[in-house]
């Protein structure tokens, strides 16, 4: 199936133009056109960095089937919150209930919902924080923490969004720590956040936007000729514990919300 949303034309002004037949075909303007016509991927080509690879799919996301409206999708959630026994799923989530509400502790902050799946909090409710809660409370399976951190993309569905991952979240992030060294050991205290050192990074820390749902953030500095490199992992239950688009939109509105605190630092 062809794809329209970008020409071969796009394609060809990132590839190296060398015609040097690596990916087997005879010229990169056709390869530019298998990358369009679904026949070829952009990793087909070994010369292209997978920094440029994520710009393009950013840059170039297909437009996927409509979808319903924020309103209507927390409508939606809000529906499923009625028929869920709270003391049941409580305890599976890493949560408790008070009298006729869950409570869910996000970086520190408590989160207060009720069976209509109203929400208070000392914080501001906005909707990057409150439809990816309601799909964790809501979600029809649950799993412990593990231990075992994979990446994005590794987790059902990550592929597909890695482009959109990378370049929304691990690259801003990274720009981020470049400009603000004392950030990410900021966020730690902050956000009730864990320093750890078995990972070999300058900087690697564990954040728990949802009980069940830790991420592990690594940093390297730039060093010499090196550029510095941020990764962000997720443990293993992830996978199971929330949807991978509410995954990225947890994660990109925490980054959005990382860099209004750099500005306030500068």
């Amino acid at each position: 199936m062809t794809n329209t949303s970008f020409t071969p034309l796009d394609v060809y002004k990132i590839l190296p133009q060398t015609n040097c037949r690596k990916c087997l075909l005879p010229s990169c303007l056709a390869f530019a056109a298998g990358i369009v016509a679904g026949s070829r991927k952009l990793t087909d080509c070994p010369d292209l960095d997978r920094g440029t690879i994520a710009d393009f799919q950013a840059r170039h996301q297909a437009p996927g089937p409509k979808e319903t409206n924020q309103a209507e999708f927390v409508d939606t959630l809000q529906k499923k919150m009625a028929g869920l026994d709270l003391a049941a799923v409580a305890p599976l989530i890493g949560a408790t209930v008070h009298k006729d509400t869950i409570i869910i502790n996000s970086l520190g902050k408590d989160f207060i919902l009720d069976h209509q799946g109203n929400m208070t909090s000392e914080c501001h409710i906005i909707p990057w924080v409150q439809i990816p809660l309601l799909s964790y409370i809501t979600n029809k399976r649950h799993a412990d923490i593990s231990g075992n951190w994979v990446s994005f993309r590794e987790i059902k569905g990550g592929i597909d969004w890695q482009g959109l991952f990378t370049s929304r979240c691990e690259e801003p992030l990274r720009r981020l720590a470049d400009n603000n060294p004392d950030l990410l050991t900021d966020l730690i205290g902050l956000f009730m956040g864990k320093a750890i050192d078995w990972y070999e990074a300058d900087i690697a820390l564990i954040l728990y936007p949802f009980p069940k749902i830790p991420i592990l953030i690594c940093y390297q500095a730039p060093e010499d000729d090196l550029q510095s490199k941020l990764t962000i992992f997720f443990d293993a239950c992830c996978n199971t514990n929330l949807h991978i688009k509410s995954i990225f939109t947890l994660c990109s509105g925490l980054v959005q919300m990382f860099s209004k605190i750099a500005e306030h630092h500068n």
